[in-house]
């Protein structure tokens, strides 16, 4: 009788639930749980909800899933299709039920039950769910938190009827993976098993909410209080303030106004408001957005602090990885944005989205650092997700530029406050087919100056949304957990007690140049950067369609060969790429009598410079191996493998590609891949470019066209050292005046690419050539020896003879360069 009345209440209401609310998210998918329909299958809630029973009851029915009702026999006994891991409150009314006897947890009966069957009778697969009703980051005090979402503390029957008026149309459900009660059994008694049973699903629930909605936020005030009033920061008061003067209470002020400037003020409504806002934007801007790897990220959320480091294109990488997060039912990060994007409407609307803002220098002020420094450790110390920028600033060329060691000393520093945390970096690369900084960045990379932000360059963004900004890739890569990386990088950090430790440079710069590496390993080739690609690898930007979509295939299809799995490609075929490039206005097609031909012109080429620096990385190695066949139709493999391989770092740290231990190898691998595709033949112990007239000789031509720029400039910076005896020059001199070789070049080349003379490469190259002992530094002069010499006249072998003889001129003039060169050196 009481099971009719409760159906008879239940089923009314299960039809309003099922009307009024919509499952915004369901992870994973049913089909993916493997379950088995013939064994009993049990629900496990955390907590006694009828709403979230009722919701589950119609989430089974429409996915043809046991209903939570179900009643399964067991052991000679009945029992129901869910449990919860907190009793319910017991009525006088009720009769005691399974697993409701104060002091026993639900699982102690049940495995009682199971131990009188035997293994080939019986199985029982238990099925952890969790129900979010919103989802609000908890805070210590707040409006929302009394009316709205879940968080981490279980609602009553009011909050949770209001929750369920106000978040019907974004509740999100996640399904655990079963687990089989018998393969948790051993001889121990019922009652330790149950208990076991019970704590491995503690721990399952508590890490999804972990992801979900991340831990407590405090207060902001709370939280600026607790940063000023902390040891680290008192201790930096100390050491500025002048003994019994009034200047200890005016810095303590100065440092809680420093406090209101950084901290973020993560509101729920905002972000509620952002999502539906961001939603409408990518579908009306992009033709939608493509994610990728996200699963990584997803396996360590709940264990780990995630520190997402992504690559920075674009003003909407802030918001569009919180999108993508947030969508994807992980915690929205703590961002780090630049203080120049505190300004009126971006800046409040930025900091309830999660935004923290930090200036671009730390320098001579001691407070602000301390300040910044106590608000991060508080941030990662507390297991708050947080992403910021490695690179700094946007790229203007499109290439991973050299990390900053600012945000990654601070994050290594705080680790070392407190390694009890489990900090993991996340790098993900963001590629676009269109930025929307494309009118800006033009100028940029014509030698313009970088314009400042403002509030009005939100009117221009509502401007541009007719126009076509094609499709956004988001790609996680590799994650890197910090501590293994200091085991493998720094053996003897575990014995260091201080703060600043001797060794803190190099570690910080080798985790930047791996964290950079793991960026472009998973960067995604798209329509526009293909065809990038292709028609800047010829002389007048011209070229015909036919070749176009062929070499664009071929590029395709020496990604699909590489041995690594982290690559991504392009859906679609290659006249497709070429319709989506022309309709974003990247290129033009023309008709002819003899085939179509697709050009692009003067303002076009210069900005898909900028896309093709964001994959040139991926096509390193067969755009070199390519390139030494342009002036050599044969090699042996040795030869080959002596003439590339000093090479190979240079290009290696400009382009922040991961160095393969053993190069040679590599080099087979290359040549395997460039035979397959009949790009090279090989005869014996030697390989041998097509001839002439063959189409592929045109192609090998395409991709070895792709690497010259980078081979050029580490020529002219050798051969402006090599001019000089060992010990003449200083760093900053060849430097400078390899720079001004290089734009000479690009202007007698018509090559407009300011970033072909980008000091940070120069620099870049030096430092490659210390590292790998070519030159080192006696009274900040430049040292080299005899086997420099020798290693850059062998590449000059690398060079057809016009193209050397070109080097060699614009090396050799204007001399009175040279001689101011050489007058500041000495």
């Amino acid at each position: 009788m009481l099971n009719f009345l409760r159906s008879l209440v239940h089923y009314p209401l299960r039809r309003l639930l099922a009307w009024w609310v919509t499952l915004r998210l369901v992870e994973p998918a049913p089909e993916a749980l493997g379950l088995d329909h013939d064994t009993p299958i049990i629900y496990v809630l955390p907590q006694p909800a009828l709403t979230d029973m009722l919701l589950l009851e119609t989430f089974c029915r429409h996915h043809d899933l046991p209903l939570p009702d179900k009643r399964w026999h067991l052991g000679g006994q009945s029992m129901t299709s869910s449990i919860t891991l907190t009793p319910l409150k017991r009525r006088l009314w009720q009769r005691s039920v399974l697993g409701k006897r104060p002091g026993r947890t639900p699982f102690v009966e049940l495995v009682g039950l199971l131990e009188t069957c035997t293994p080939q009778e019986q199985e029982v697969q238990l099925v952890p769910v969790s129900v979010f009703w919103g989802r609000a980051p908890g805070k210590t005090f707040g409006l929302w938190k009394l009316l709205a979402a879940d968080s981490w503390q279980f609602t009553g029957r009011l909050k949770r009827l209001l929750s369920v008026l106000i978040n019907g149309q974004n509740v999100e459900l996640y399904l655990g993976h079963p687990l089989l009660l018998r393969e948790l059994m051993d001889a121990r008694p019922p009652e330790i098993v149950g208990r076991k049973v019970s704590r491995l699903l503690r721990v399952h629930f508590r890490r999804i909410r972990t992801r979900v909605l991340g831990p407590d936020l405090s207060h902001r005030h709370t939280l600026i209080q607790g940063v000023v009033t902390s040891p680290a920061i008192q201790q930096a008061i100390a050491a500025q303030a002048e003994p019994g003067s009034r200047t200890h209470r005016r810095l303590e002020r100065r440092a809680r106004r420093y406090g209101y400037e950084i901290a973020s003020n993560m509101s729920y409504p905002v972000l509620r408001f952002m999502d539906q806002l961001l939603h409408r934007l990518w579908n009306q801007l992009y033709a939608g957005v493509r994610v990728q790897g996200l699963e990584r990220a997803k396996a360590l959320a709940g264990d780990h602090t995630l520190i997402y480091v992504p690559c920075h294109r674009s003003h909407i990488d802030y918001l569009l990885l919180s999108y993508v997060l947030y969508r994807e039912g992980l915690s929205p990060p703590q961002v780090a944005a630049g203080r120049n994007l505190d300004m009126p409407l971006v800046g409040p609307l930025l900091r309830r989205g999660g935004a923290f803002f930090l200036r671009r220098s730390f320098k001579g002020n001691r407070l602000y650092s301390a300040v910044f420094n106590e608000y991060l450790h508080r941030l990662l110390s507390r297991g708050h997700p947080v992403e910021y920028f490695i690179e700094g600033g946007r790229s203007r060329s499109g290439r991973q530029l050299a990390p900053k060691p600012g945000m990654l000393a601070m994050t290594l520093r705080s680790y070392l406050r407190d390694t009890r945390q489990e900090l993991t970096f996340v790098p993900v690369h963001i590629g676009y087919e269109k930025v929307l900084e494309s009118a800006s960045y033009l100028k940029e990379l014509r030698g313009g100056h970088k314009k400042k932000e403002s509030p009005f360059d939100l009117l221009r963004v509502l401007g541009q949304l007719r126009q076509p900004f094609g499709q956004v890739s988001v790609t996680i890569g590799e994650p890197l957990t910090l501590g293994t990386f200091l085991n493998t990088n720094v053996p003897q950090w575990h014995r260091s007690q201080e703060t600043h430790p001797a060794w803190l440079t190099q570690a910080v710069t080798a985790l930047g140049r791996s964290l950079s590496e793991r960026i472009n390993r998973v960067a995604t080739l798209n329509a526009v950067n293909l065809v990038a690609l292709v028609i800047l690898a010829t002389s007048h930007r011209v070229i015909e369609a036919r070749l176009l979509k062929e070499q664009m295939a071929l590029l395709v299809d020496l990604r699909r060969q590489e041995p690594s799995t982290d690559y991504n490609l392009p859906p679609g075929e290659p006249d497709q790429w070429l319709e989506e490039a022309e309709w974003l206005g990247f290129v033009e097609r023309r008709g002819h009598a003899l085939g179509e031909l697709v050009l692009a012109n003067q303002q076009q080429a210069t900005l898909l410079t900028w896309y093709r620096n964001t994959v040139l990385h991926l096509f390193a190695i067969p755009a070199l191996v390519a390139f030494a066949f342009r002036n050599n139709a044969c090699f042996e493999r040795s030869a080959l493998h002596e003439l590339l391989a000093p090479a190979w770092p240079l290009i290696g740290r400009e382009l922040f590609i991961s160095l393969p231990k053993d190069f040679a190898s590599a080099l087979d691998e290359t040549l395997g891949i460039l035979t397959r595709q009949g790009l090279l033949q090989r005869q014996g112990d030697k390989w041998r470019r097509p001839p002439g007239f063959e189409a592929n000789s045109e192609r090998l031509h395409l991709l070895g066209r792709l690497i010259q720029p980078a081979l050029e400039r580490d020529y002219l910076l050798l051969a402006t050292l090599l001019r000089y005896p060992s010990g003449s020059l200083t760093r900053e001199s060849l430097e400078e005046h390899s720079r001004q070789l290089a734009e000479r070049l690009a202007l007698l080349s018509g090559l407009n690419a300011p970033e072909f003379f980008d000091p940070a490469l120069f620099r870049g190259l030096l430092d490659v050539l210390v590292e790998q002992g070519w030159l080192w530094q006696e009274q900040e002069r430049l040292c080299f020896s005899e086997a420099l010499e020798v290693a850059q006249q062998r590449r000059r072998t690398l060079f057809d003879p016009a193209l050397r003889h070109r080097l060699q001129q614009i090396t050799r003039s204007p001399d009175e360069g040279l001689a101011v060169t050489k007058g500041s050196a000495e």
